[in-house]
């Protein structure tokens, strides 16, 4: 690409960059790859210049661009921090440094996978256009994965799903993750891939068809009330996503409301909720299907208007505002600032959200604190992307707050997500006015209310019921504490020693044991619980082996239980027969 097509390009879409600045970085740029080619066979400088006129695009800053340009330049040539800054500044430099860093660590299992995120984590933090870039940068090497062997080409399929697609839609940046999404789609499902674009060619043309007919329709209504309409198209439902809703409805294509979807853009708020009212009075609202995401945003900053309605079919309708729409194109870097403050994600999300800045950024401020706790193993990393990464549902409290909430959280979650004491002390809980079981699973826009009592405190049970790991960790964090004061008291009143005369004094236990919990008087102690256990499952004839706990007097296993063949507490174990 010459300099003169590129220059224009970038004016055209980012009218506010320094096109001086931007010639300097092209020219340096040249200079250093100059005809280097990259596996796909094309040119270096024209794989930066694409990403860089995306950028520009996505209406990022005069550094960002020019640090896109040369952004190659110091993880494959050797050039340092140093050379970069005295040609251009040092928020050009940390840019290059930050996309570099992050890029240095391949998808290598679960460690290389938790280093690489502590480095999206950090690089977040520090200066969010590093992220930005990143994302957008991904996008164009999907379109050159053809060139890797298969198992490359699935891994970095793979970590675009589980990573990159749900951190662009955790930014609000609705364009890039479906990009990704539809571009790892066909290598890592590919006969899920191919099944869906056959279904999706039968059912789009009718469709359209249907859509089209609702289009005129509303257009017309519309034009009576004067209702300015700046755009008004239909957009088709990206296929990774169309393909997850199908999941969700058993694969029954006739249930997906917005295969093709109306998409409304009118001048201002007001006008969002007059075509609403408008649109309602053609055509019946089905029932729960209405979503107020203007009065409401997702906690990603997403607005808009849903609504789905009865016509020939069922069609979903979106309402919004130029603003929204640009927001939900690009999200954070939409709403990016051309001056000299500092970059970092806790800044630019104060000047962008002011009334309110400490709950917008909160899932970011878990990001990083988590990322420093990551470990090597596989567990850390899967609990890590299920907290972050997978599908979120958003629950309100009493007072309006939002909080988002990974899919199939119960209430306990919800209640460790507002305070680790709230979830300590919960004793019942309410879903939109109506008191639920603490094990109830939560579903999107659920207004819920926490009952706390002081005397109240978490059940082992809980650990079957909660979704997220700042749930979990709490709970086992009181376990562990309440655990280590019941086993002093345990070693005070019944010593060790003591233990020897169980085996004389509970030689034999009953056969209905099984299915049953029974209390047994032993001379010289206290009563102590005797129960069976959901590791093994004992049952008459097994051999069995007695074990006396912390908390649960005295369990029963299987002789060849694993969980006692792992414990190191053997003076605690003891033989026992059924009778």
């Amino acid at each position: 690409m010459n300099l003169p097509i590129f220059l224009s390009e970038i004016k055209s879409l980012n009218p506010k960059a320094d096109i001086q600045e931007i010639r300097k970085a092209y020219n340096f740029a040249k200079k250093v790859y100059g005809d280097t080619k990259r596996l796909s066979g094309q040119f270096m400088l024209d794989h930066c210049l694409d990403i860089a006129i995306s950028v520009a695009g996505a209406q990022l800053d005069t550094a960002s661009i020019q640090a896109t340009i040369i952004h190659e330049t110091i993880e494959k040539f050797n050039i340092t921090r140093q050379e970069i800054e005295t040609q251009f500044d040092s928020q050009v430099a940390h840019i290059v440094e930050g996309i570099s860093n992050v890029g240095k660590v391949e998808h290598q299992g679960a460690k290389r996978s938790a280093e690489n995120l502590r480095k999206l984590f950090l690089a977040m933090g520090e200066d969010i256009r590093v992220i930005i870039i990143k994302l957008i940068n991904r996008t164009h090497g999907l379109e050159t994965l053809r060139v890797f062997n298969e198992e490359k080409q699935k891994r970095i399929a793979t970590e675009t799903l589980e990573i990159y697609a749900p951190l662009a839609n955790r930014l609000g940046m609705g364009k890039i993750q479906s990009k990704l999404e539809d571009m790892s789609f066909p290598y890592v499902y590919a006969l899920q891939y191919e099944w869906l674009n056959k279904k999706v060619a039968e059912e789009y043309p009718i469709r359209q068809k249907i859509v089209e007919g609702v289009k005129t329709i509303i257009t017309k209504e519309l034009d009576k009330e004067n209702i300015d309409i700046i755009q008004f198209d239909g957009r088709v439902k990206h296929l990774y996503s169309l393909w997850r809703k199908l999941q969700h409805n058993d694969m029954d294509m006739s249930r997906i409301y917005d295969l093709v979807a109306l998409r409304l853009i009118v001048k201002d708020v007001a006008s969002c909720y007059h075509t609403l009212g408008i649109i309602h009075k053609i055509y019946k609202p089905l029932h729960g299907r209405i979503k107020d995401y203007i009065a409401s945003p997702k906690p990603n900053g997403y607005q808009s208007l849903h609504t789905t309605v009865f016509c020939d079919d069922v069609v979903e309708i979106q309402i919004r505002t130029p603003d929204m729409h640009k927001n939900a194109e690009y999200g954070i870097a939409s709403h990016w600032y051309y001056d000299d403050e500092k970059k970092g994600i806790l800044t630019y999300l104060k000047r962008l959200l002011p009334q309110s800045p400490k709950k917008e950024i909160q899932w970011i401020q878990e990001l990083r604190k988590r990322q420093e706790k990551i470990g090597p193993d596989a567990t850390d990393f899967e609990n890590l992307k299920i907290d972050f990464f997978k599908d979120r549902i958003f629950v309100f409290t009493p007072l309006g707050d939002v909080f988002d909430l990974p899919l199939g959280s119960s209430t306990i979650d919800f209640a460790y997500r507002i305070h680790s004491n709230i979830g300590n002390t919960m004793n019942a809980t309410k879903i939109n006015d109506k008191m639920v079981p603490l094990n109830t699973k939560l579903n999107n826009g659920d207004i819920v209310e926490i009952i706390t009592q002081k005397n109240a405190h978490p059940s082992e049970k809980w650990l079957q019921y909660v979704k997220t790991s700042i749930a979990r960790n709490h709970i086992k964090k009181y376990l562990k504490s309440k655990n280590k004061l019941l086993e002093n008291k345990i070693d005070e009143d019944l010593p060790l020693n003591a233990l020897k005369t169980v085996k004389e004094l509970l030689p034999k236990i009953k056969k209905t044991l099984a299915s049953s919990q029974v209390e047994h008087k032993i001379k010289g102690i206290s009563q102590i619980l005797i129960k069976s256990t959901k590791c093994c499952h004992p049952k008459y004839p097994d051999k069995i082996i007695g074990y006396i706990t912390a908390t649960r007097g005295l369990t029963i296993h299987k002789k060849n239980c694993e969980n006692m063949e792992k414990n190191k507490n053997k003076d605690r174990l003891f033989p026992l027969e059924w009778y």
